[in-house]
Formats: C-alpha cells, structure tokens, sequence
C-alpha cells in the first residue's frame, strides 16, 4: 500500500517502475508510449523491446529503464475498444493484474501506471478508470505496493457527472464561507463556531461515557474500535490505504498524532459514523470543519454509508482535494 492518483508526467514519476501503455510489436508509439521512448532513450529502448519481440493484448513484458527516474519499464498492450462487446473489460483488467504480478516478481516496492487504452486506443475514460481503481484495489488486498494511477492533466481524468453533481450540491448546501459570525453581540470567528457545534453534538452523552474516555489518545481509540469491529490490523490498513510501516508506528506509540487524512482514512476503513468519526478525529486534535471542501466531501460518503476509500478519494482528486490513507 497504498494507491494514489496523482497529475504528472509519468516519465518524471520516480517509481521503481512505470508501465508503458505498449502496442503489440512494442514499437515507438505516440501519446505515452513515444513519450516514454523518447525520456528513456529511444535507441537503447527499441534494442531490448526487439529482442523481446512483442506482446499480446492484457499480458506485460519488462525492460530496464535507461535513462528514466524509474529502474524499469514494463510494458502492457491493452485492448482497442470495440464497443464493449469483444472481451474488453477482462483485456483491460489482464492488462492491469499482470503489469502489478510481474512488479511482484521482480520484488519491487512502487509502480506508477497510465489509464491504459484511454488514448488512441478508445477506452471510454470513465470506463477506463472504473477497471484501473478495480484491478489495482484487487491486487493491494492481498499484496503490499506502492500504485500510482498518473494523469497528466485534469482533462485527462474521468468522474461521473451524476456523481460529481450530488457532490456539489452537498458541498453548497454545508459549506460555510469564511467570514464572520454575530452571536449575542460578540463577533465570533469560524474557530468558535467549529467549538460552539463540537461542545453541542457532546450534550447528548452521558457523563459516565465523557470520563470513561476522557484521557484515550488517537491510538488507543483506534486500536479500541479495531477490536469492537472484530477487524485485523492488517484488514485496517489495506481498507484504510496505509503503509503497514505508517500502522506499526502508530500501533507501539499510543501519543501518536496522525496527519488529518490519516485519521480519516482509519474512520472510513471502520465504517464510523459521521459522530464517530468525530470522536476519533478529536483525540487527533481535529474536527470537520464546515469551510473545508475536503471535510465535506468525506462526509459525504459517511452519510451515503459508501466506504469504498479508493472511490472516495477519486471524488477527492475530481475536486482537487488531497486523499485519504498515503
């Protein structure tokens, strides 16, 4: 773990490899395959992809890098996109699943991927991405890697409309613009207001509850409520998109403080509530905060009960918000 899509030129990703959306006879291409050639140096590249020879649609071949940030490049010949009708979907997939197996067998820790046949091959993007966040989300369960999904622009990258949509709507509907509020005469700022609500939602707990609990720090909260889930660390931190070396930290120190994503990720991976939620960010010194759009969005999901963290953070990126886990 984890997964991550990020906007850049993926030549210039250092990862110990990136994947070449390649053609059949592993030629010099145009899009991200020239792109690729040309960075890594065309000659020296070309050499070893004659050697190999080619390659079917949904398999992958790997070659050294040369003169890229990445030790290696491998290369996967997804499907053209005919319709839907000629086994596209499951090429697509292939494409994916055996550019990260041999990632595996070669024992490396981090690979950054192109959306495969989204280019002149057809793949509608949406579609496209729907099968990249699958594959990859499939494989981590089972597999500890580093996956990068890389746009190199917003243009580039693909989200439902509907879904964007009702996110946007939920956004104007809480979002609270920066400016200043009256109470009783007294100016109070958006920090007195983000107390004001966190001190009302608590009204309604029992004394015994507050004091039980008053002195739990982040880490003891998490690993309390990893037990009342019946979940194992393991099964946490895959849900959550976190590196195991990240939940080994935090599991042997109970005064660790998390990044604001990092707790988050942990609600989502738990299924918490949004009250819940709120609780374990509080140990973490943090709260939602109704001007923050990266707050909102997650909220979202909580309330819809979609803990899906990689469809979260797609809706994250598609807002230009940071994501959750890392």
């Amino acid at each position: 773990m984890p997964f991550e899509i990020i906007r850049d030129d993926i030549t210039k990703v250092k990862a110990d490899a990136i994947v070449n959306a390649a053609n059949p006879a592993l030629k010099m291409g145009g899009g991200v395959c020239g792109a690729i050639f040309k960075a890594a140096g065309a000659e020296d590249l070309r050499t070893e992809c004659d050697k190999i020879g080619g390659c079917n649609t949904g398999q992958a071949v790997i070659t050294k890098g040369y003169k890229l940030p990445a030790k290696y490049i491998i290369h996967t010949v997804g499907p053209v996109y005919r319709g839907g009708n000629y086994n596209e979907e499951e090429l697509l997939r292939n494409a994916y699943l055996n550019s990260l197996k041999l990632a595996k067998e070669y024992r490396l820790e981090s690979i950054a991927f192109p959306l495969i046949s989204s280019g002149i091959y057809g793949y509608p993007k949406d579609e496209a991405l729907k099968v990249a966040i699958s594959a990859i989300s499939d494989f981590l369960t089972d597999n500890d890697m580093t996956v990068y999904l890389v746009m190199f622009d917003k243009k580039a990258f693909a989200f439902s409309e509907k879904l964007f949509g009702r996110i946007k709507k939920y956004i104007d509907d809480r979002y609270v613009e920066e400016r200043e509020y009256s109470d009783r005469g007294r100016v109070l700022q958006k920090e007195d207001i983000l107390y004001h609500a966190f001190v009302t939602e608590k009204t309604h707990r029992s004394l015994e509850d507050v004091v039980n609990q008053l002195d739990e720090t982040f880490s003891e909260m998490l690993l309390r409520l990893i037990d009342e889930k019946g979940m194992t660390d393991v099964e946490t931190y895959k849900k959550a998109n976190i590196d195991r070396k990240l939940f080994s930290k935090i599991r042997n120190d109970k005064n660790y403080k998390p990044k604001k994503n990092t707790a988050l990720a942990f609600a989502v991976a738990l299924e918490l509530n949004v009250d819940e939620t709120k609780d374990l960010l509080q140990r973490a010194g943090y709260a939602l905060s109704p001007s923050n759009k990266f707050d909102i969005i997650v909220e979202y999901f909580l309330e819809e009960k979609n803990y899906n963290i990689f469809e979260i953070n797609e809706a994250l990126f598609a807002f230009d918000q940071p994501l959750l886990g890392l």
